[in-house]
């Protein structure tokens, strides 16, 4: 069996509701994912449910590298907030979701009153990053990433560590593949923040 297939064949369950009742609200939709904290919950923009497994061991400490090296960089920037993969965001088109790392500049941060900071922030992030695991089909994670650019991230690193390759995406633009690169850039939106791929792909 190939690894591709491998990847397809383990896709995350996907709860079609529509049928059943009407769309969950946004405060419906914060208080069902409280009730469940085991569970790693997104919405799609039709209200379905797709509800993924935990992250494995590589995986988990791929994702915090990832988020503590934003995570330092914003820090020190000051220019925006870091976020891990456990923080999820009410796209314009509905969608909920949690990507492996994000950014979002400090302006628009604070354009949100307490209340939405607290909850599943309302807006999409500027800077996104899907890591790839043994579970994710390349083709679900690219769909999400146009999904992000189409409700105005700037910036989002698509990685895929098993084939050690990264999408870089930007608006209006086809995603660039970058083959066994040895870093990846934010710049200019996220100037001077670089990692190191190695770290990512160990």
């Amino acid at each position: 069996m190939s690894r591709e297939l491998a990847f397809a064949e383990a896709r995350p369950l996907v709860l079609c509701l529509g049928p059943l009742r009407h769309k969950m609200t946004d405060e419906e939709f914060l208080q069902f994912c409280g009730a469940n904290p085991e569970l790693r919950i997104e919405r799609t923009s039709q209200g379905d449910l797709v509800v993924m497994s935990p992250a494995g061991g590589k995986t988990g400490n791929r994702n915090l590298k990832l988020a503590t090296r934003l995570g330092i960089w914003a820090e020190a920037d000051g220019t925006g907030v870091a976020f891990d993969s456990s923080t999820g965001f009410i796209l314009p088109n509905g969608a909920e979701r949690s990507p492996d790392a994000a950014w979002v500049s400090r302006s628009r941060w604070h354009q949100l009153t307490e209340k939405q900071q607290e909850g599943f922030p309302p807006l999409c992030p500027d800077f996104v990053v899907e890591l790839r695991s043994p579970t994710d089909a390349l083709s679900d994670l690219q769909a999400k990433m146009d999904e992000y650019m189409a409700n105005g991230a700037q910036l989002g690193w698509l990685i895929d560590p098993f084939e050690k390759r990264v999408y870089v995406y930007q608006p209006g633009e086809p995603a660039a593949c970058l083959d066994h690169p040895e870093t990846v850039s934010g710049d200019p939106l996220l100037r001077g923040f670089s990692l190191r791929l190695d770290e990512v792909w160990g």
